[in-house]
């Protein structure tokens, strides 16, 4: 008897299939004290069609140690908008940086907070903190109802920049990076400015790499003007770092809504650009080297393995990393000496694209390309070379 065939039934093999799509709206929105009492742009957003909706805040425990009157703020805000928002309680403050991805207790405390509180699909979770917060909020706010609505608050250079843009929701799991987690854009993303003025040193430059990501793929005028604005970053200009962050953003944006594959079905993914060692190199460091630095020393890599194989340009190599050092970033780190734990990324990349290897590379200014091997003693070539020339750099300013 064939093993789909039903006695009491005629089998007919056929297919039933149909297609359907879901229509998204990505905003991006820039601002200086979002959270001011007179500033109508967080209540302008909100849908006003069954009254007042409901809101939690989750906030970052190192936006509100730079900030302690923000959870005043947020409750003098909604205060001030009566007729569109009405908050559930006082803010939940969670743990910020990589750790808030590294385990569920930030994911656990949103759902929780999200279930004790009422908190349904048509309400709201507000949240305001670093990449890692966002993406551990995100998740829960996703997974609980199968998806409560959010809104992003952005409040390093990183996040504003890269991070919060994205459509993508996660937590560290199984010493991977960002192996579990959603595809579930925000409502909307709220990036205000004067967040970033008590950033340390650190994280005001961390998100600059991504930048000069973005630029390098996309956009040569935007690298020229990131070499032209390198000094006034490092002393912590704000007009010229919300320029750049703005930037930056709309570039992240523009490739999410305009890509054609918002949800990364397919194996390329250009903003992934000097991705696969940042990621192992975070790992490999216990996350000392942050993502930002990481992204730097990646990109680094990638440019100088691309010069080497004949692709790019050495007069643009020598550019890219001159501009990255001008930046504030340092490109080396003595977890490089360890070439195969490294190159273990590149596996661990390829599994979590799915399909086969896809790395991008440059050929020039605004000219990505894809390639699905790589070289690996050309590789570990170009890890040692950014050493080298790390240390020579190093000796010169010394």
């Amino acid at each position: 008897m064939h093993p789909n065939f039903d006695s009491g039934h005629s089998f007919i093999n056929s297919e039933d299939a149909g297609s359907f799509q879901v229509d998204w709206t990505h905003r991006l929105l820039t601002t200086r004290d979002a959270l001011a009492p007179s500033n109508t742009l967080l209540a302008d957003l909100l849908p006003d069609d069954d009254g007042p909706v409901r809101m939690i805040a989750i906030l970052d425990q190192g936006l509100v140690t730079a900030h302690p009157e923000l959870p005043t703020q947020v409750q003098l805000w909604a205060e001030a908008n009566p007729r569109s928002v009405r908050l559930v309680g006082d803010a939940v403050i969670v743990p910020g940086g990589e750790q808030a991805k590294n385990d569920f207790g930030v994911f656990n405390t949103t759902a929780q907070a999200i279930n004790e509180r009422g908190i349904c699909r048509k309400s709201f979770v507000l949240a305001a903190g670093g990449g890692a917060v966002l993406d551990a909020v995100g998740y829960a706010a996703a997974s609980t109802h199968r998806g409560v609505r959010m809104l992003r608050m952005p409040t390093t250079t990183l996040a504003q920049a890269d991070a919060g843009i994205g459509v993508k929701n996660g937590i560290n799991a199984y010493g991977k990076k960002n192996f579990l987690g959603t595809f579930s854009p925000p409502w909307a993303v709220v990036n205000d400015t004067n967040l970033l003025t008590s950033l340390s040193d650190r994280d005001w430059r961390s998100g600059l790499s991504e930048s000069v990501k973005v630029a390098l793929l996309k956009d040569p005028d935007f690298f020229e003007e990131l070499q032209r604005l390198a000094t006034r970053t490092r002393q912590r200009d704000l007009d010229a770092m919300e320029m750049i962050v703005r930037r930056t953003a709309c570039l992240h944006m523009d490739h999410i809504v305009h890509g054609g594959d918002p949800f990364e079905l397919t194996i390329a993914r250009p903003l992934d650009f000097g991705h696969w060692s940042a990621h192992k190199l975070e790992q490999m460091t216990n996350f000392e080297v942050a993502h930002g630095e990481a992204v730097a020393i990646g990109l680094a890599i990638d440019l100088t393995y691309a010069a080497m194989m004949g692709r790019l340009d050495e007069s643009i190599l020598r550019s890219a990393r001159r501009c990255l050092i001008d930046l504030g970033f340092s490109l080396d780190h003595p977890a490089l000496e360890h070439h195969d734990l490294l190159l273990e990324g590149l596996r661990e990349f390829r599994e979590h694209l799915g399909g086969r290897l896809t790395i991008t590379l440059i050929e020039d200014l605004g000219r990505p390309v894809d390639v699905h091997e790589i070289d690996l003693g050309t590789m570990r070539r170009a890890i040692d070379d950014v050493r080298t020339a790390a240390m020579n750099e190093s000796s010169r300013a010394g």
